[in-house]
């Protein structure tokens, strides 16, 4: 639990003036209060029996604000921007509570209170906002619903579904009415954290229990629960039954029908909801066409999806950056590099951001059809838009190029993309793989050394990789001494380790080296099947010359 702790520090004690000063941190995100002395320099006696309470001992001190300058003349409205505008949330709280405190002549209102729990909640930095919301029931300042949508939203989005039903419940504690803003949000919170009965059994019960009479947003807010819970009949139901509560259904009411039909994968009934929304006489919006595209993508029906595309662009509806990734996903799916291809420069030009994800499919779909050139240029295309590609992106087109053998066109790419950003372990191993493949170890060699000199830790296919390289140029002992360093830095390693060596080592004719490698597996946490098995093949076929190998193996196995 957070805990909200007070700092004293006496500074000087000036002659002639009981003016001491005092430095408060009284909201700290700290888990425990600070050891620190209240007072670093004692007081006199004669000080203190001077002093006839506690509230003049306090008033004694000039308090130290949490910041520098603080304005002489505080009201509500500039606390208000102070703690907007602040960007380290430990300084927020602190600013608060000083004003509160000890700014002369200030008083909280609704509006400081709200402005720092709202802060806290969207940091999902709860514990303070319990013992805030105490201070304001206290404090009997009047309150607005809006603070509490505020809290149920940010527990929702926190999947602390638990709190925001008892946050709901407690409302009225603040002298605060509870509306059908404060209950749609409550649901939805419910359904995020997937609590579709809970939310079924609030919404059957709104009006008896908490005099609250749903809305349409309610509705749509319980079909969406049910259809996510696949009861695509209930609500049905529900839809059904809305007139007769006195509400109309809109295009969002049909349009979640539509997406629990689309996550059955019955795309015949989804069509028809698609038909009755267009029967009367809505237009549907980019969201309910991308659902359909979807659910027809998900079918392998690419060409009804297509149709539904073009007939959203046809009535002027504008496909947004779901309905670009949804096409292009299905596309690259379907190995159209082309389509897909297109489809993103749309995209580019409407000054939407392709996701990581959705950049590596196209250019992995460019690369298998033997574009690789078409991959790099897109590379340029994204640098030109300010998309700045990350290291899934990198490391996908630095695998393709290595590949297709085009080291040195890799390691230009790194190189770019280095000056910009920091790699991963995932690019390093991806170019230190093309290297040692093509038998570049000096190059593989630099690489190690600029990855460890940046704090990017090696990983058991780092090793595997620079162990398979000196053994596909035939020199398996200096993979054993890769081995002896990998096991040295602590990094276990895996079946692929032991076999790549032993493999190598046979292949060079090195056989009283296996003895080594295999002692150093047992000692290491033992010899793993797929190597056991892959020596045991190797001697198979002259076990006369071998037996006494064999022999010290299987002891050590034993």
């Amino acid at each position: 639990m957070m805990m909200i702790t007070t700092h004293l520090r006496s500074r000087h004690h000036r002659s002639k003036s009981t003016s001491t000063s005092i430095c408060t941190g009284a909201f700290s995100l700290s888990a425990a209060p600070s050891a620190v002395e209240p007072f670093l320099t004692p007081l006199s006696h004669h000080h203190l029996s001077a002093v006839e309470s506690k509230d003049q001992l306090i008033k004694s001190y000039t308090v130290t604000p949490p910041i520098k300058p603080w304005p002489q003349r505080l009201y509500p409205k500039r606390l208000v921007s102070m703690i907007t505008r602040q960007q380290n949330l430990d300084l927020a709280l602190q600013i608060f509570d000083h004003a509160g405190k000890y700014h002369p002549g200030f008083q909280h209102n609704y509006d400081t209170y709200h402005t720092i729990i709202h802060k806290l909640a969207r940091a999902r930095v709860f514990g303070p906002i319990e013992t805030l919301l105490a201070e304001l029931r206290q404090s009997n300042i009047k309150c607005s619903e809006n603070l509490f949508i505020t809290v149920l939203r940010n527990y929702g989005i926190a999947s602390q579904p638990e709190r925001a039903l008892r946050t709901f419940l407690r409302i009225k504690n603040f002298g605060v009415e509870r509306s059908v803003r404060s209950f749609n949000t409550l649901l939805n919170a419910l359904i995020q954290n997937h609590q579709y009965e809970l939310a079924h059994a609030l919404f059957k019960n709104c009006r008896k229990k908490f005099d609250i009479i749903p809305n349409v947003f309610t509705c749509n807010i319980l079909i969406k629960a049910l259809c996510k819970k696949n009861d695509v009949e209930d609500a049905i139901r529900v839809l059904d039954e809305m007139p007769g509560m006195g509400m109309i259904p809109n295009v969002v009411t049909y349009t979640t029908i539509l997406g629990g039909y689309v996550s059955r994968g019955d795309m015949v009934r989804a069509k028809k909801v698609f038909g009755e929304i267009l029967d009367r006489g809505w237009l549907p919006d980019a969201t309910t066409h991308t659902i359909l595209m979807d659910g027809f993508c998900k079918q392998g029906q690419l060409i009804e999806a297509v149709k539904v595309m073009d007939e959203m662009e046809e009535n002027g509806v504008e496909p947004n950056e779901v309905t670009y990734g949804v096409m292009i996903g299905a596309f690259c799916k379907e190995n159209k590099s082309g389509e897909a291809l297109n489809l993103l420069d749309d995209m580019l030009k409407k000054k939407y951001v392709p996701n990581s994800a959705l950049c590596c499919k196209v250019i992995d779909v460019l690369c298998r059809e033997g574009e690789v050139e078409g991959a790099c240029d897109l590379w340029k295309k994204l640098l030109k838009n300010n998309c700045t590609p990350d290291n899934a992106i990198s490391s996908t087109l630095i695998h393709w190029l290595c590949k297709k053998g085009k080291i040195w066109e890799a390691k230009k790419l790194f190189g770019e993309f280095e000056r910009g950003s920091i790699p991963s372990v995932l690019t390093y191993n991806t170019l230190i793989a093309g290297m040692c493949e093509r038998g570049e170890l000096h190059e593989a060699a630099r690489l190690w050394d600029d990855m460890v000199e940046k704090g990017c830790v090696p990983n058991a296919f780092t090793y595997n990789m620079l162990i398979k390289g000196f053994c596909k140029v035939g020199n398996p002992r200096e993979g054993i001494r890769v081995l002896e360093e990998m096991l040295g830095k602590g990094c276990l390693p895996n079946k692929a380790t032991y076999s790549i060596l032993i493999e190598g080592l046979f292949d060079s004719g090195m056989e009283e080296d296996i003895i080594k490698v295999l002692f150093m597996a047992a000692s290491s946490g033992g010899i793993d099947t797929e190597s056991w098995g892959l020596f045991i093949s190797k001697t198979a076929g002259n076990l006369d010359s071998r037996r006494g190998m064999l022999n010290e193996i299987i002891q050590l196995k034993l």
